[in-house]
């Protein structure tokens, strides 16, 4: 038998579906890449823009189009949000919403008339993935799932259900698997990663410091932590010599108070500025690495006035992050914020959004300069252009040098140029 596999949206489903192939594999069947025939196609979508729901549902349909004998799975979050629709889709056998991730390769196989191997219990909280290791360096493990936050303009906690966790010693147990595949470093992630414990009783720093101890993991990083959630504690624990990196992706999401206020954020501008402004204070010294601080920038929320843009722009330059990930804001049937007044034209988000990228090169620019002449590690990948071999420092500079084999997944004393 053979499947094959496909993945959009974030880097928990990456992990999700990549713990899906271990199942499907460990039963027997042959994973082949999209194109190829195959017995299963599985597609593992995405919902955070009605963009990414349309692909997500094209998809479904161009796979029945190319294969069609074969039976589809759709999973992810479209398919918890549009579960009826999918359903009705020609040649879609199964679809499995949130709560049903750890039934995934276990009905699969029933589906294909196969034996089961054992899997996550479905009654589990929080179905346990691991992605892959990306260029046999770096995995990301799940610690957390769904969100009790409720942002005006989110469909997330309707897609992935609210706030849950691993305990901390399964999380442990997976970085251990990750550790004996040869992978180097882990990144952290969740859908809501800061909150993790809410299930379980246990603390995000308790995590922090188990995780610590895994032997074989060189370097650690946080994918993605709310401002009211990055803890002082948090960072001085970080700050006194663990392996987790000086590098924070936090969101903001608005520059604008009125804005942040009217979507529900837990937090004003002043608590964000001061947030970056403790870790750098705690975490940064002469001569060592600057602290590289990504963050999640949207534009066109509704009510956002050329005024508000300009408060959202004016805000990040004085922040300065080292990089934003900026991207308009989409309406989502069923949230607040789709029917709130102000609705902002596309043409005008487009605009926005290419402001802050070329806001967001200077800005990553500068960074690279003020680290330049400063002494770093690098982590070095196994892929290979044009003769250049590439890995990132700690505080998550790309660096490039001639491919050597002998230096992929090995952690390389530079000075950052």
């Amino acid at each position: 038998m053979k499947i094959a596999l496909l993945t959009l949206g974030c880097k928990l489903n990456f992990a999700e579906t990549a713990t899906y192939e271990r199942g499907f594999l460990a039963a027997g069947l042959e994973v082949v890449p999209w194109g190829q025939s195959a017995d299963v196609c599985l597609i593992n979508t995405c919902s955070v823009t009605a963009t990414a729901d349309s692909k997500s549902r094209n998809l479904v349909r161009k796979m029945h189009r190319l294969h069609p004998e074969a039976r589809i799975i759709v999973t992810g979050c479209s398919a918890e949000l549009r579960r009826r629709e999918i359903e009705q889709i020609e040649g879609v056998s199964r679809v499995f919403g949130a709560a049903e991730k750890g039934l995934v390769v276990q009905e699969t196989l029933k589906l294909l008339g196969l034996d089961t191997i054992p899997v996550a219990s479905p009654e589990a909280p929080c179905f346990p993935a691991y992605s892959s290791a990306e260029s046999r360096t770096r995995a990301f493990l799940k610690v957390q799932d769904g969100c009790n936050n409720y942002c005006k303009y989110c469909t997330v906690p309707y897609a992935r259900g609210e706030s849950r966790n691993l305990p901390i010693a399964e999380c442990v147990r997976q970085a251990e698997k990750i550790a004996a595949e040869d992978v180097r470093e882990i990144v952290l992630t969740g859908v809501n990663t800061g909150d993790f414990g809410r299930t379980t009783g246990e603390s995000f720093l308790d995590l922090l410091k188990a995780l610590n101890e895994v032997a074989g993991i060189e370097r650690y990083r946080i994918s993605s932590i709310e401002p009211n959630l990055l803890t002082e504690e948090i960072v001085d624990w970080i700050a006194s010599g663990t392996k987790f990196q000086p590098h924070f992706h936090i969101p903001l999401q608005t520059g604008s108070d009125t804005l942040l206020a009217s979507m529900g954020r837990h937090y004003d501008t002043a608590f964000f500025a001061e947030r970056i402004e403790m870790i750098r204070r705690k975490m940064e010294r002469p001569g060592a690495p600057k602290v590289f601080f990504g963050i999640d920038v949207m534009v066109g929320l509704p009510g956002e006035t050329p005024e508000l843009f300009k408060e959202t722009f004016q805000f990040i330059e004085r922040i300065r992050p080292a990089f934003i990930h900026v991207f308009p804001y989409s309406r989502r049937p069923g949230t607040p914020a789709a029917s709130m007044p102000g609705q902002v034209e596309e043409s005008v988000k487009k605009h926005r959004v290419a402001v802050l990228e070329e806001l967001c090169r200077g800005l990553h620019e500068d960074f690279r300069a003020q680290n330049r002449g400063i002494p770093e590690r690098v982590l070095f990948e196994s892929t290979v252009h044009d003769g250049m071999m590439e890995g990132y420092t700690g505080n998550y500079i790309r660096i490039a040098r001639p491919y050597d084999p002998a230096l992929v997944n090995t952690l390389v004393d530079i000075v950052i140029d």
